[in-house]
Protein backbone atom coordinates (compact mmCIF):
# COMPACT_ATOMS: atom_id res chain seq x y z
CA UNK A 1 0.00 0.00 0.00
CA UNK A 2 1.75 3.23 -1.07
CA UNK A 3 1.85 6.40 1.56
CA UNK A 4 -0.98 8.14 -0.02
CA UNK A 5 -3.09 5.40 0.44
CA UNK A 6 -2.00 4.85 4.01
CA UNK A 7 -2.84 8.51 4.84
CA UNK A 8 -6.13 8.54 3.28
CA UNK A 9 -7.49 5.89 4.82
CA UNK A 10 -6.20 6.61 8.03
CA UNK A 11 -7.52 9.99 7.81
CA UNK A 12 -11.18 8.44 6.96
CA UNK A 13 -11.10 6.49 9.69
CA UNK A 14 -9.71 9.07 12.30
CA UNK A 15 -12.84 11.39 10.73
CA UNK A 16 -15.15 8.53 11.57
CA UNK A 17 -13.49 7.71 15.26
CA UNK A 18 -13.70 11.25 16.66
CA UNK A 19 -17.02 10.73 18.10
CA UNK A 20 -15.45 8.47 20.75
CA UNK A 21 -12.84 10.70 21.18
CA UNK A 22 -14.64 13.06 22.30
CA UNK A 23 -16.77 10.69 24.48
CA UNK A 24 -13.32 11.28 26.98
CA UNK A 25 -10.97 8.82 28.51
CA UNK A 26 -13.71 7.16 30.27
CA UNK A 27 -15.41 5.94 27.01
CA UNK A 28 -14.74 2.23 26.11
CA UNK A 29 -11.57 1.89 23.08
CA UNK A 30 -13.77 1.95 19.81
CA UNK A 31 -13.39 -1.03 17.70
CA UNK A 32 -12.17 -1.43 14.43
CA UNK A 33 -13.68 -4.48 12.39
CA UNK A 34 -11.01 -5.59 9.59
CA UNK A 35 -12.78 -8.10 6.85
CA UNK A 36 -10.77 -9.50 4.29
CA UNK A 37 -10.91 -13.14 2.12
CA UNK A 38 -7.36 -13.13 2.73
CA UNK A 39 -5.56 -16.19 4.10
CA UNK A 40 -4.46 -13.66 6.81
CA UNK A 41 -2.08 -10.46 7.49
CA UNK A 42 -0.46 -8.60 4.16
CA UNK A 43 1.27 -5.57 3.60
CA UNK A 44 -2.31 -3.65 3.14
CA UNK A 45 -3.31 -4.40 6.22
CA UNK A 46 -0.20 -4.20 8.62
CA UNK A 47 0.08 -0.61 6.49
CA UNK A 48 -3.00 0.70 7.67
CA UNK A 49 -2.39 -0.27 11.35
CA UNK A 50 1.27 1.48 10.97
CA UNK A 51 -0.75 4.37 9.93
CA UNK A 52 -2.99 4.52 12.66
CA UNK A 53 0.32 4.63 14.97
CA UNK A 54 1.55 7.03 12.94
CA UNK A 55 -2.33 9.57 13.77
CA UNK A 56 -2.18 8.24 17.79
CA UNK A 57 -4.19 5.49 17.49
CA UNK A 58 -2.37 2.32 19.26
CA UNK A 59 -4.17 -0.98 19.33
CA UNK A 60 -4.85 -2.08 22.83
CA UNK A 61 -4.48 1.42 24.22
CA UNK A 62 -6.83 3.92 22.58
CA UNK A 63 -8.56 0.97 19.86
CA UNK A 64 -9.13 -2.44 19.31
CA UNK A 65 -8.91 -3.96 16.00
CA UNK A 66 -10.71 -7.17 15.19
CA UNK A 67 -9.44 -9.18 12.35
CA UNK A 68 -11.62 -11.23 10.44
CA UNK A 69 -9.51 -13.50 7.78
CA UNK A 70 -11.04 -16.02 5.90
CA UNK A 71 -9.16 -17.34 3.86
CA UNK A 72 -11.22 -17.07 0.00
CA UNK A 73 -14.45 -19.08 1.73
CA UNK A 74 -16.74 -16.96 0.51
CA UNK A 75 -19.30 -18.40 3.18
CA UNK A 76 -17.36 -17.91 6.03
CA UNK A 77 -16.27 -14.07 4.82
CA UNK A 78 -20.65 -13.43 5.14
CA UNK A 79 -20.44 -15.04 8.69
CA UNK A 80 -17.65 -12.97 9.77
CA UNK A 81 -19.45 -9.87 8.30
CA UNK A 82 -22.90 -10.72 10.48
CA UNK A 83 -20.23 -11.74 14.04
CA UNK A 84 -18.62 -7.74 13.35
CA UNK A 85 -22.01 -6.44 12.86
CA UNK A 86 -23.48 -8.53 16.45
CA UNK A 87 -20.59 -7.26 17.64
CA UNK A 88 -21.41 -3.36 17.42
CA UNK A 89 -17.76 -2.13 15.72
CA UNK A 90 -17.83 1.17 14.93
CA UNK A 91 -16.03 0.69 11.81
CA UNK A 92 -15.78 -2.31 9.11
CA UNK A 93 -12.61 -1.50 7.14
CA UNK A 94 -12.95 -4.01 3.77
CA UNK A 95 -10.26 -5.58 1.96
CA UNK A 96 -11.24 -5.83 -1.36
CA UNK A 97 -14.25 -5.61 -3.37
CA UNK A 98 -16.25 -9.03 -2.58
CA UNK A 99 -15.27 -8.28 1.03
CA UNK A 100 -16.80 -4.22 0.54
CA UNK A 101 -20.46 -5.95 -1.07
CA UNK A 102 -20.74 -8.67 1.84
CA UNK A 103 -19.82 -6.01 4.76
CA UNK A 104 -22.38 -3.25 2.70
CA UNK A 105 -25.21 -6.20 2.16
CA UNK A 106 -24.76 -7.20 6.36
CA UNK A 107 -25.39 -3.67 7.48
CA UNK A 108 -26.86 -0.21 6.34
CA UNK A 109 -26.05 1.33 9.64
CA UNK A 110 -21.98 1.13 10.19
CA UNK A 111 -19.72 3.29 8.36
CA UNK A 112 -18.14 0.71 5.79
CA UNK A 113 -14.22 1.89 4.52
CA UNK A 114 -12.94 0.11 1.69
CA UNK A 115 -8.94 -0.07 1.45
CA UNK A 116 -9.40 -0.96 -2.24
CA UNK A 117 -11.69 -1.10 -5.26
CA UNK A 118 -11.55 -0.73 -8.78
CA UNK A 119 -15.54 0.47 -9.77
CA UNK A 120 -17.56 1.27 -6.64
CA UNK A 121 -19.54 3.13 -8.72
CA UNK A 122 -20.07 0.28 -11.48
CA UNK A 123 -20.08 -2.26 -8.33
CA UNK A 124 -22.84 -0.87 -7.18
CA UNK A 125 -20.71 0.63 -3.69
CA UNK A 126 -20.97 4.58 -4.19
CA UNK A 127 -23.69 6.66 -6.24
CA UNK A 128 -20.82 8.59 -7.39
CA UNK A 129 -17.00 9.20 -6.50
CA UNK A 130 -18.05 12.91 -5.28
CA UNK A 131 -21.00 11.88 -3.36
CA UNK A 132 -21.13 8.22 -2.80
CA UNK A 133 -23.87 7.90 -0.20
CA UNK A 134 -25.30 4.99 1.76
CA UNK A 135 -22.34 3.96 4.44
CA UNK A 136 -19.89 3.19 2.26
CA UNK A 137 -16.46 5.38 1.50
CA UNK A 138 -12.46 4.69 1.26
CA UNK A 139 -10.13 3.96 -1.58
CA UNK A 140 -11.00 3.53 -5.48
CA UNK A 141 -7.89 2.41 -8.14
CA UNK A 142 -10.67 3.36 -10.92
CA UNK A 143 -9.03 0.74 -13.09
CA UNK A 144 -11.15 -1.19 -15.26
CA UNK A 145 -9.42 -0.05 -18.24
CA UNK A 146 -6.03 -1.38 -17.57
CA UNK A 147 -7.02 -4.73 -18.82
CA UNK A 148 -7.24 -3.60 -22.54
CA UNK A 149 -3.65 -2.33 -21.59
CA UNK A 150 -2.62 -5.35 -20.39
CA UNK A 151 -4.51 -6.99 -23.98
CA UNK A 152 -2.07 -4.43 -25.82
CA UNK A 153 1.47 -5.44 -24.38
CA UNK A 154 0.85 -8.60 -24.80
CA UNK A 155 0.57 -8.18 -28.38
CA UNK A 156 3.29 -6.00 -28.28
CA UNK A 157 5.56 -8.79 -26.49
CA UNK A 158 4.06 -11.91 -28.19
CA UNK A 159 5.31 -12.51 -31.60
CA UNK A 160 1.75 -13.04 -33.95
CA UNK A 161 -0.59 -13.33 -31.09
CA UNK A 162 -4.03 -14.69 -32.13
CA UNK A 163 -5.57 -16.48 -28.64
CA UNK A 164 -5.63 -15.65 -25.51
CA UNK A 165 -6.98 -17.27 -22.12
CA UNK A 166 -8.77 -15.55 -19.96
CA UNK A 167 -8.90 -16.24 -16.43
CA UNK A 168 -11.51 -14.44 -14.48
CA UNK A 169 -14.27 -14.84 -11.68
CA UNK A 170 -18.18 -13.70 -12.31
CA UNK A 171 -18.42 -13.36 -8.56
CA UNK A 172 -15.89 -10.66 -8.14
CA UNK A 173 -18.25 -7.45 -7.83
CA UNK A 174 -16.41 -5.99 -11.21
CA UNK A 175 -15.80 -8.20 -13.39
CA UNK A 176 -18.34 -6.89 -15.79
CA UNK A 177 -16.59 -3.79 -15.97
CA UNK A 178 -13.22 -5.71 -16.45
CA UNK A 179 -14.94 -7.74 -19.12
CA UNK A 180 -16.35 -5.17 -21.14
CA UNK A 181 -13.03 -3.41 -21.21
CA UNK A 182 -11.06 -6.50 -22.06
CA UNK A 183 -13.89 -7.31 -24.54
CA UNK A 184 -13.44 -4.43 -26.60
CA UNK A 185 -9.45 -3.87 -26.12
CA UNK A 186 -9.57 -7.71 -27.99
CA UNK A 187 -11.76 -7.12 -30.54
CA UNK A 188 -9.71 -3.38 -31.43
CA UNK A 189 -6.06 -5.61 -31.87
CA UNK A 190 -8.14 -8.36 -33.14
CA UNK A 191 -7.28 -10.92 -30.46
CA UNK A 192 -9.74 -13.77 -29.66
CA UNK A 193 -10.37 -14.59 -25.57
CA UNK A 194 -11.13 -17.79 -24.35
CA UNK A 195 -12.80 -17.03 -21.18
CA UNK A 196 -11.77 -19.14 -18.38
CA UNK A 197 -13.72 -18.83 -15.41
CA UNK A 198 -12.35 -20.29 -11.64
CA UNK A 199 -14.40 -19.48 -9.21
CA UNK A 200 -12.45 -21.81 -6.84
CA UNK A 201 -8.69 -22.80 -5.87
CA UNK A 202 -9.71 -26.28 -7.74
CA UNK A 203 -10.76 -25.11 -10.66
CA UNK A 204 -7.38 -23.36 -11.91
CA UNK A 205 -5.84 -26.59 -12.93
CA UNK A 206 -8.89 -27.36 -15.06
CA UNK A 207 -8.29 -24.10 -16.55
CA UNK A 208 -5.16 -24.26 -17.87
CA UNK A 209 -6.00 -27.97 -19.33
CA UNK A 210 -8.20 -26.08 -21.26
CA UNK A 211 -6.02 -23.14 -22.02
CA UNK A 212 -3.70 -25.33 -23.85
CA UNK A 213 -5.75 -27.76 -25.57
CA UNK A 214 -7.41 -24.55 -27.06
CA UNK A 215 -3.65 -23.40 -28.21
CA UNK A 216 -3.67 -20.30 -26.35
CA UNK A 217 -0.93 -18.27 -26.83
CA UNK A 218 -1.14 -16.49 -23.23
CA UNK A 219 -2.59 -15.94 -20.51
CA UNK A 220 -4.52 -12.61 -19.09
CA UNK A 221 -5.59 -12.49 -15.69
CA UNK A 222 -8.89 -10.72 -13.91
CA UNK A 223 -7.96 -9.68 -10.93
CA UNK A 224 -10.14 -11.26 -8.02
CA UNK A 225 -9.01 -13.21 -4.87
CA UNK A 226 -8.80 -16.50 -6.21
CA UNK A 227 -6.23 -15.74 -9.12
CA UNK A 228 -4.70 -13.28 -6.68
CA UNK A 229 -4.51 -15.36 -3.41
CA UNK A 230 -3.32 -18.17 -5.80
CA UNK A 231 -1.02 -16.66 -8.26
CA UNK A 232 1.61 -18.63 -7.33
Amino acid sequence: MRHAEVLTLTFVLTVLLVPYAQAGQSAKAPRIGYLSLGPGPSPRSEALQQGLRDLGYVEGRNITIDNRWTDGNLHRLQEAAAELVRSQVAVIVTGGPQATRVAKEATTAIPIVMAVDYDPVGAGFAASLARPGGNVTGMSAVSPELNGKRLELLNETVPRLIRVALLWNSAEPNAAAFMRETQAAAQVLGLVLQSLEVRAPRDLEAAFQVARKGRASALSVLTDPVTLYHRA
